[in-house]
């Protein structure tokens, strides 16, 4: 297995993966773009086009690009969003590689946002996986009935909701610090989630301005069916909160298996 990188003096620098059987991949640091797939045979794979533009700001035309944070026109941003006019970084500090992919050759590459990108998309580098499917009442719509539809809920505004009839295991995903928090809980059937996002935390007297990009709640609850005791009944709710070091991005934690295991 070998890596090597490229440098060019028009900035252009990429990255060349090969294989002991010889197959290859080229990946440019510009867009984080996978540019060339060759089999054994040195047979090109994928479809480059002949009048491709390798000059940013211009977007390569193209190999395999990142479409983030959004597809397309269907948002506020610009076409397909920024991620694929950027220029990305090698990770200097990669996690180690399972036992599995010993023998395959990799690369882990960053996107690092600047000033502007926070300014016209600012959000929150953490995902909530295990509250899929999931029915929940929506604080900031009168606590209407609504089902999760993402297979993950991530965050780019105000978010006030209460999960109902959750699992036992719910993990909570810090891509920038690379680490997983799980949430176990017994006698606690709900989970409450909430962000006040940019405006909501400008109102909160107790909260800094930028507060909210650096917090997210994520509790146990018993909300939907309130528990009633009656005289010599006991009740008992537990919640215990773990942090294990995790790269989302590099394959090296499998939800099902933070969930499940």
């Amino acid at each position: 297995m070998m890596v090597d990188v490229v440098k060019s003096s028009d900035g252009m620098d990429k990255v060349i993966l090969k294989e002991p059987r010889g197959s290859t991949v080229q990946v440019h640091l510009f867009g984080g773009q996978v540019t060339s797939w060759k089999n054994e045979r040195a047979e090109e794979l994928l479809f480059m086009s002949s009048k491709a533009i390798f000059k940013p700001p211009k977007a390569i035309r193209g190999g395999i690009p990142v479409c983030f944070p959004q597809f397309s026109n269907i948002g506020t941003l610009e076409q397909h969003g920024f991620a694929r006019n950027r220029f990305w970084s090698i990770d200097p500090d990669p996690p180690p590689l399972p036992a599995s992919s010993i023998k395959k050759a990799v690369i882990d590459l960053l996107l690092k946002p600047n000033e502007d990108d926070l300014r016209i998309w600012p959000h929150i580098e953490v995902r909530v996986e295990g509250l899929e499917t999931l029915d929940y009442l929506d604080n900031l719509s009168e606590r209407e009935r609504f089902t999760e539809q993402g297979d993950a809920l991530t965050f780019d505004s105000e978010v006030d909701r209460i999960y109902l009839s959750t699992p036992t295991k719910i993990a909570i995903i810090d891509h920038e610090k690379k680490r997983t928090f799980v949430l176990k809980k017994d006698g606690l059937p709900d989970a409450v989630v909430w962000n006040p996002w940019e405006k909501r935390a400008k109102a909160i007297t107790d909260l800094g301005d930028d507060d909210y990009k650096h917090m997210l709640c994520v509790e146990a609850a018993a909300i939907g069916k309130p528990i009633t005791l009656k005289p010599g009944e006991e009740w008992k709710g537990r919640q215990e909160l773990s942090a294990v070091p995790s790269s989302y991005f590099s394959g090296q934690l499998d939800p099902g298996r933070v969930l499940n295991g």
